[in-house]
C-alpha cells in the first residue's frame, strides 16, 4: 500500500456516529472524504466537526497537525484514492451489500473496507464483492468517540493479519482504544457481554427479587469506585475455583449447559491449578512478573498489639499499637500506622486496595472497641465503627465480593459485620448479654477468632473459655441468620469441635475445606497450629477423628493466614512470625514486640 498519509480515509455516512468517526481520522492528521446522499446531513457533519475537533485531538498522543475534509454525496468519487473506507450506513443488510459493491468497483486494489456494524458480520456484506477483495474487508465498530474510545475489530473470516496491527496502529494514533476479536462473533465483545448483563438484570426485575434503583446502587458501589477492578480481575481475585463452584449453583437450579462455562473453566484453568491470584501459576491473567530476575513476592501485614519490650514505656501501651509490614524475602520490617490502641485483627482487601484493621480499645475491660480501614501504604485512616460500638473486636477477615467485613467481638459475646464503608452493622450471632454479669463472666461465651466460607455460604468461629481451661470450643453457622430468627435464638448454629485448649483465630483453605486454628492453650496441645477437615456434616466423632496439630510450641499463638501454595504464617506474642510448610516450622521476623493479627497481599 502506498503512504496512507498522502491518500484519504472516507466515511460513508454523515449521521451521528459518521461525523464522528471522521473527527476520530481528522485528529490522527489524516485526510478524510465524507459522503452522504444528503447535503443537510453534510451540512450538519461540517458543523460538527468545526466546532468539536478540539475535543477528538486532545486524546492524540502525537503532535501531528489535524487532517483536513472534504464531502461527497456520490461514492465514486469519494473512494477514488482511498487507502481506508468506513461503512457507517443506516443498518439495513441490503444497503450495506449494495454500498460494499460499489466501493468495491471504485476504491483501490489494495483498499480496505470497514463496516460499522455492531449488528452484522462484515462476511454477510460480501455477495458482490470480488474473491480477492475479502482479505482487506472486515469490520471496525466504534461507539461513541470521544467519550466512549473503544473500537473493535473483527475479521471476515478471510482478513489478513497484517491489517489488524496497522490498523491498531493508526487506531492508537488516533487517540482510540483498539481491541480485536479472535474470530467472529456476534456482537463482537462488548456487546456480548452487555447482552449477558441485560438479561440477567430483566430476570431480576421480572423475579421481582430487586428494583432499577437497587441494581443501579449495586453496580456503582462495585464497579464504578475508584479501586473498583474490572471482571476478570475481579474473578482472578475472588479465585477462579470459587467462581466455578458459585457458577454451578446456577447451572443446577436453572438446567443449563455447563460446556462453555464451568467445563471449560476447570479443564482450562483449574485443573491445570490456574486459580487466579490464589495460584503462583496466575489465572485468567497470568502470574505476578519477574522484575529484575526476583519474582514480585507477596508482603505480609502484621499487627503489634503494643504490649512488648519493645515498648519501654508501659503508659504509653494504650495508643502503643501498630500496623507493620514485612517482605519474606529480605526481613524488611516497616510501620505502616501507629498510634493504635490493641490492634487485634487485620485483613486486606485487593479490590479495594485497602487494609481493615480492629482495635480491642484502651483495655480490654472497657467497652470501646473499634474498626477501620486505610490504604495499603497507611494514609486515607477511616473509621468503620467509632470507638464503644462494639466491645473488643478480635479477628477480622475481608468479603472482597459482598464488600464486607467479618469479626468477632470478644468481650461482647458476638460475631458481627459491616460494610466497607461503615454501613449496616449488625450482629449475626449473639452468645450472651451484656446486661447479665453472669454471662459477661462467662468466658465460654467469648468469640474470639473467625473465617467464612462465602462458597458453601458459612461463618466459622472460635469461643476460647478461660485461658488454658481446655473448654474451648469452635462453631460454624450461615453466614445470613435464618428468617424468623435473630441473632440472640438462631437455631442453625452447629457445634463442630470442643474440649480445646484455648483456641483463638482461625483460616479456612475452602477449596480442600480443611479449617485451620492457632491456639495459645497449655503445652503440649496447646500453643500450637491445628487444622481438621470440615467437608462433611458436623459429626463432631468424625472431626475429633480428622483434627491434627501440624506445629507446636510457639509462645502464645493469635494471628494466622494461609498463602497461595498453603503454607500457613502464625504469629505470637513472643514477637514471632512463623512460616508453616508441611509441618516444618520457621521463623520469618523475629524481635522484643508482640504480635497478634497478620493478613498477605
Amino acid at each position: 500500500m502506498s503512504q496512507i498519509t498522502s491518500r484519504p480515509v472516507v466515511v460513508l455516512g454523515a449521521g451521528v456516529l459518521g461525523r464522528r468517526i471522521a473527527a476520530v481520522f481528522l485528529a490522527g492528521g489524516y485526510r478524510v472524504h465524507i459522503r452522504d446522499p444528503s447535503p443537510q446531513a453534510l451540512s450538519d457533519a461540517s458543523s460538527f466537526i468545526d466546532s468539536h475537533l478540539p475535543d477528538f485531538t486532545a486524546l492524540t498522543p502525537s503532535q501531528r497537525p489535524a487532517g483536513t475534509y472534504r464531502t461527497f454525496t456520490e461514492i465514486p468519487a469519494a473512494v477514488s484514492d482511498a487507502w481506508l473506507v468506513v461503512e457507517a450506513v443506516p443498518e439495513k443488510l441490503a444497503l450495506k451489500i449494495s454500498t460494499f459493491a460499489e466501493v468495491d468497483r471504485n476504491a483501490p486494489a489494495d483498499c480496505i473496507i470497514a463496516s460499522n456494524s455492531s449488528s452484522y458480520k462484515s462476511r454477510l456484506m460480501l455477495d458482490e464483492v470480488k474473491p480477492e477483495r475479502r482479505e482487506r474487508i472486515l469490520n471496525m465498530h466504534f461507539t461513541m468517540p470521544p467519550a466512549i474510545r473503544t473500537v473493535e475489530l473483527m475479521t471476515d473470516g478471510e482478513t489478513s493479519r497484517k491489517l489488524f496491527d496497522l490498523l491498531t496502529g493508526v487506531l492508537k494514533e488516533c487517540g482510540m482504544i483498539p481491541v480485536t476479536a479472535k474470530r467472529e462473533s456476534t456482537g463482537f465483545i462488548f456487546n456480548r457481554l452487555w447482552a449477558a448483563i441485560k438479561r440477567e438484570i430483566m430476570f431480576i426485575l421480572a423475579e421481582d427479587v430487586s428494583s432499577p434503583e437497587e441494581i443501579d446502587l449495586l453496580w456503582e458501589n462495585m464497579f464504578q469506585l475508584p479501586s473498583s477492578l474490572p471482571p476478570c480481575r475481579l474473578m482472578d481475585q475472588i479465585g477462579l475455583d470459587t467462581v466455578a463452584f458459585i457458577e454451578e449453583n446456577y447451572i443446577q437450579e436453572r438446567g443449563l449447559d455447563s460446556r462453555m462455562t464451568v467445563d471449560w473453566l476447570r479443564e482450562n484453568y483449574i485443573s491445570p491449578g490456574k486459580l487466579g491470584l490464589k495460584s503462583n501459576q496466575g489465572g485468567l491473567y497470568p502470574p505476578k512478573p519477574v522484575e529484575n530476575g526476583v519474582k514480585q513476592e507477596e508482603v505480609l501485614y502484621i499487627l503489634d498489639v503494643g504490649l512488648g519490650s519493645n515498648n519501654a514505656d508501659i503508659s504509653c501501651v494504650p495508643t502503643a499499637g501498630r500496623i507493620l509490614k514485612l517482605h519474606p524475602s529480605t526481613g524488611k520490617v516497616t510501620t505502616v500506622i501507629d498510634g493504635q490502641s490493641l490492634p487485634d485483627g487485620i485483613d486486606v482487601s485487593r479490590t479495594a486496595s485497602r487494609i481493615f484493621w480492629t482495635n480491642m480499645g484502651r483495655s480490654t475491660a472497657t467497652h470501646d472497641g473499634s474498626v477501620h480501614s486505610a490504604n495499603l501504604d497507611g494514609t486515607d485512616i477511616r473509621t468503620l465503627l467509632p470507638a464503644g460500638a462494639v466491645h473488643t473486636p478480635k479477628q477480622l477477615v475481608v468479603d472482597d465480593v459482598s464488600r464486607k467485613v467479618y469479626f468477632c467481638d470478644r468481650e461482647g459475646m458476638g460475631v458481627h459485620r459491616v460494610n466497607f464503608d461503615g454501613t449496616e452493622h449488625e450482629a449475626l450471632v449473639r452468645t450472651g448479654s451484656l446486661n447479665r454479669p453472669e454471662e459477661r463472666k462467662d468466658m465460654t461465651r467469648w468469640c474470639v477468632g473467625i473465617t467464612v466460607d462465602m462458597d458453601r455460604g458459612y461463618i466459622y468461629w472460635t469461643q476460647k473459655g478461660p485461658s488454658k481451661s481446655g473448654q474451648g470450643r469452635i462453631f460454624r453457622a450461615g453466614i445470613d441468620i435464618p428468617a424468623g430468627h435473630t441473632a440472640d435464638d438462631r437455631q442453625d448454629i452447629e457445634l463442630l469441635l470442643e474440649g480445646l485448649p484455648e483456641p483463638i483465630d482461625l483460616e479456612l483453605d475452602s477449596e480442600n475445606q480443611l479449617l485451620y486454628w492457632t491456639d495459645r492453650g497449655e503445652h503440649p496441645t496447646g500453643c500450637s497450629l491445628n487444622r481438621v477437615d470440615v467437608s462433611g456434616k458436623a459429626d463432631q466423632v468424625k472431626l475429633q477423628s480428622t483434627k491434627e496439630i501440624l506445629a507446636r510450641h510457639f509462645h502464645e499463638p493469635i494471628g494466622i493466614k494461609l498463602d497461595g501454595k498453603k503454607q500457613v504464617y502464625v504469629t505470637d506474642l513472643g514477637g514471632s512470625v512463623y512460616r508453616v510448610n508441611e509441618g516444618k516450622k520457621a521463623v520469618m521476623w523475629q524481635d522484643k514486640g508482640c504480635y497478634t493479627g497478620i493478613a498477605i497481599l
